[in-house]
Parts: C-alpha cells; sequence; structure tokens
C-alpha cells in the first residue's frame, strides 16, 4: 500500500486572496521600515530633518506612513505568515514525516533570517517568525476560541508596553537608548556612509545583541508576533478560505466599519504619542502602548476590503497585480534589504544618503522600487514555478530539487 507524503504546494493549491493580500503587505513593509530607517530619531536627527528643503513635505510623509501603514503591514503579513503555517500543518497532519519536515522548514527560515540579520537588514523577521512557527506547531491543537483568545491578548503586549513595564518594574536589563540620541544617530550614519562594510557589520551586531537581545527586544515582538500567528491559524480554522462567497457578506461589514473606526483611532493614538495633546509624558505613553492593538482593528479592515474587492472587476483590476509579489514574498522581502543598503549606505554603488534624505524622498523611493518588484516578479513567475529563494527554501526543506522552469512540467507533462 503507498503512502501519501508531503509535497510542495503546487499552483493549483495557491489561494489567491492570500497571495495578493501578501504583495500589498510586502509593499507595507518595505515602506514602513525604510521610513523609519531613515527618518528623524533613527536615520537622521531632528536638526537634520528640520533643514531639509522637503522639511514640510517629508513631516506629512512620515505621519501618514505612521498612521496609515506602521504596525498594520507588519500586522498583516505576521497573521499571514500564520495563516500559511497553519494551512501547511493542515494539509500534513498525519502523513509520513510531516513534523520532521516542517521543523526542517522553519530551521531554514530561522537560517534565512539570521543571515539577513548579521549581513544585510538588522530589522529582519524572518528568524523571529520562525520561531514563532515552532511555538505554533505546539499550539496547533488548540481550539479556535483559545486561538483567539490568545491572539487578542498577545495583541495587548507590545514593544512600548514592555519599556513601560521595566521602567515601571525596574527591571535591570540594558539601556538601549544611547542609540537614538543625537549623538547615537550620528554615529550610525558615520559608519553607515563611511563604505566600510565590514564595520557596518559589527556596528549592527551590536546594536541586534544591546536593543534585540539583552535589552528584551526579541522577547516583545516575538509575543508581538506569536498573538498574531494564533489570529492567523484561527481565521484558517473558521473556514473563510475554504468557503469564501458565503462569508463575504461579513467580510463587508467588518471593512465598513473597521476602517473608519481604525483610521480614527489610529490618528487620536498617533497624536497622543506625538505630543500634539501636550507635553504629559502619561498620555504619550498611552498612546504608544495603544499602537499595537489599535492596528488590528484597520488591518483586518484592510484585509476584509480587499477580499471583497477582489470579487469586483475592479477590485481585480486594482489588486491582482499584487499576486505574483506575494507569491514570491521571501525573495522580495529578502531583496528589500537591497535597497535599504543602497540609498543609505556607501558600501560599494551605495549613495550614501543617511541624514540627507527626507520621509517624502523615501517614500518615492519605495513606490518606485516595489513598482520593479511587482514586473519582475510577473517576469519571473511566467517563466519560473518559484521564486529563486522559495525554490532553495522548498529544495532544502524536501531534501530533493523541485522543477524550477515551467518549461520542465510541460516536458514532464509530455513524457
Amino acid at each position: 500500500m503507498s503512502k501519501t507524503v508531503v509535497s510542495p504546494v503546487g499552483q493549483k493549491d495557491r489561494i489567491g486572496e492570500l497571495d495578493v493580500l501578501r504583495g500589498v503587505a510586502l509593499f507595507g513593509v518595505l515602506t514602513m521600515n525604510f521610513v523609519a530607517f531613515a527618518g528623524p530619531g533613527f536615520g537622521m536627527t531632528e536638526a537634520q530633518a528640520a533643514v531639509l528643503p522637503t522639511e514640510t513635505l517629508d513631516y506629512y510623509a512620515h505621519w501618514g506612513v505612521r498612521w496609515l501603514i506602521g504596525d498594520k503591514a507588519n500586522t498583516v503579513f505576521a497573521t499571514l505568515f500564520g495563516l500559511g503555517f497553519y494551512l501547511q500543518m493542515q494539509r500534513g497532519e498525519g502523513k509520513p514525516g510531516f513534523e520532521a519536515r516542517y521543523r526542517r522548514r522553519l530551521f531554514w527560515l530561522l537560517v534565512f533570517g539570521i543571515l539577513n540579520t548579521i549581513f544585510l537588514w538588522a530589522w529582519d523577521i524572518l528568524n523571529l517568525y520562525a520561531i514563532a512557527g515552532f511555538i505554533l506547531l505546539a499550539m496547533r491543537r488548540w481550539s479556535t476560541r483559545t486561538l483567539v483568545v490568545f491572539g487578542i491578548v498577545a495583541a495587548l503586549y507590545s514593544p512600548w508596553l514592555q519599556e513601560w513595564l521595566i521602567d515601571a518594574l525596574a527591571l535591570p536589563v540594558p539601556n538601549s537608548e544611547a542609540f537614538s540620541t543625537s549623538a547615537g544617530i550620528l554615529e550610525r550614519q558615520a559608519v553607515l556612509i563611511s563604505g566600510d562594510y565590514a564595520a557596518l557589520v559589527g556596528y549592527f551586531w551590536h546594536y541586534t545583541l544591546i536593543d534585540w537581545l539583552l535589552a528584551g527586544g526579541m522577547v516583545a515582538y516575538l509575543i508581538y508576533a506569536l498573538g498574531r500567528f494564533a489570529l492567523g491559524a484561527a481565521i484558517g480554522r473558521s473556514g473563510i478560505l475554504s468557503n469564501l462567497p458565503r462569508f463575504l457578506p461579513l467580510l463587508r461589514r467588518i471593512a465598513w466599519v473597521t476602517i473608519p473606526i481604525g483610521l480614527i483611532i489610529g490618528a487620536v493614538i498617533r497624536l497622543m504619542y506625538t505630543g500634539e495633546f501636550g507635553d504629559d509624558e502619561t498620555v504619550a505613553t498611552i498612546g504608544r502602548v495603544l499602537r499595537s492593538p489599535a492596528a488590528l482593528i484597520l488591518a483586518a479592515g484592510y484585509c476584509a476590503g480587499i477580499v471583497v474587492a477582489l470579487q469586483k472587476p475592479w477590485g481585480k483590476r486594482l489588486f491582482a497585480p499584487f499576486a505574483p509579489v506575494g507569491q514570491m514574498a521571501l525573495t522580495n522581502y529578502l531583496a528589500q534589504g537591497l535597497i535599504y543598503g543602497f540609498v543609505m549606505s556607501g558600501i560599494g554603488p551605495g549613495l550614501a544618503l543617511a541624514g540627507k534624505i527626507g520621509s517624502f524622498s523615501v517614500l518615492l523611493i519605495c513606490i518606485a522600487f516595489f513598482a520593479f518588484q511587482t514586473a519582475f516578479s510577473h517576469w519571473w513567475l511566467a517563466r519560473y514555478r518559484f521564486g529563486p529563494m522559495e525554490w532553495l527554501w522548498r529544495a532544502l526543506t524536501y531534501g530533493e530539487r523541485p522543477s524550477f522552469r515551467r518549461s520542465e512540467d510541460v516536458a514532464a507533462a509530455v513524457a
């Protein structure tokens, strides 16, 4: 009697709506990361931002990105990762070698994330998602209600809440605030524009060690991500994806309610922690703490609205082009680190614009680069079954090389 084994997901098994959402989220991740990396408080000082000729445009671009995209893009991305991992577990449960193969998949994602953190992008989240995936594997038999409750409770936790708890409890953890002072920012700029790659790797490893590992940033973001993974798994359990027409009225109501409410709440919270309501530090702290749970509301609205729109001709025209980007999510996410480095650093052909480029210009670069990624993804997937990193990930996971070119599939079918 033959055994059924787990095999790579084929084109016919893909869920188009998830690819679209993943592609849209990737634009958000690119924009959110780049604006934060280059903007005031990390990439430049407030004094440098104030003398740029684009100061007014930069202010509104930075404000708008943080309001409309910040925390929402990574919420969608993490939830989709959790949903994708759950669907893989659902397909593989009970089949020979499932757990070993699934753990191998997560192990290689962890390797990719660690390498990306060390050599290209210090704010990488793949390593974190891999760890969350291992935990989700242990949680896979939880009830849907338990997953939802855990996900919502975990969403209340955030790096900003953790900072408040550390201060309130006077916990003995290293202080990473030196990286955010004007002196710390100028030091970072000097390393970025120096063109010394070894020095840059060393600097960001030190930053990762202090801010991410010793100061507890990884713990906060792990809880943050794991809560969203749990919500993604609960969505997979709900049956929405297997019977989408039945749930469209519900999704439509979710979009109509959560998008306006999320926009209003998000704007108020941003005004709170940017000091628009005065210099009361308590108000600012409350605003920062509420960022994470409030992001869930608007992220839910975005996702519901896009899925509903995809059922209409105009929605397909608008959003369907994002699907190939989402289908190559790993490749495109890793490639985004290259544009950060090219613009900000002086390594190789790098432009060394750290401290010299405002948020409006960064936003334009993000739009142009993502347009390139979209065109490239369409071109690539017309010729190949997987993105290059997706192919490598599958090969390492399954211990065999999947057919790469689409012509190989045709040849195999003819044979």
